[in-house]
């Protein structure tokens, strides 16, 4: 996997989280992850095609993603609930889109799905080439969340997800 394809997603999350939620996310080492069980409690997972395709994730801790969603609404959210889940995938569509801008500008030019949602302790990613995906960790001062991606070259046909 190309990391001229996974620094602007890793640079569109520091941006998002930074001016949506005045948090910064301090990033950890990026490892290889092979198993298909996500690394947090709340993800969502966003389709992407075009000059390369696969998916995007972003798997949140409860903790983590409370605080972000707390500090973008203004308001102390206590539990998971809909407002929570509809964060998660904006979140993920913003970062998604910084990213796509960011790879456009080197004539990359990507599209991308609706994000889906999936919450629970032991839930499942399955990206759209279902192979192994690229984690970066990441830590907040509420807990952590990771950057799960897939990307492969592009055959040239338009890949649904």
């Amino acid at each position: 996997m190309n990391v001229q394809f996974i620094n602007p997603f890793l640079e569109g999350t520091i941006t998002v989280l930074q001016t949506m939620a005045f948090i910064v996310p301090r990033a950890g080492k990026p490892y290889l992850k092979k198993e298909n069980r996500a690394k947090g409690d709340i993800s969502a997972i966003i389709g992407i095609t075009g000059s390369v395709v696969g998916s995007l994730a972003l798997s949140f801790s409860e903790t983590c993603i409370i605080k972000i969603v707390s500090n973008m609404l203004g308001e102390d959210i206590k539990t998971l609930n809909g407002d929570i889940k509809d964060a998660v995938g904006e979140i993920t569509n913003m970062v998604s889109g910084v990213a796509r801008q960011k790879l456009e500008q080197d004539g990359v030019v990507l599209k991308a799905a609706i994000p889906t949602v999936v919450t629970g302790k032991s839930h499942t990613i399955s990206h759209v080439l279902g192979g192994p995906s690229i984690i970066i960790p990441f830590e907040t001062d509420d807990g952590p969340f990771v950057v799960d991606i897939c990307f492969g070259e592009s055959n040239g046909q338009a890949h649904q997800s």
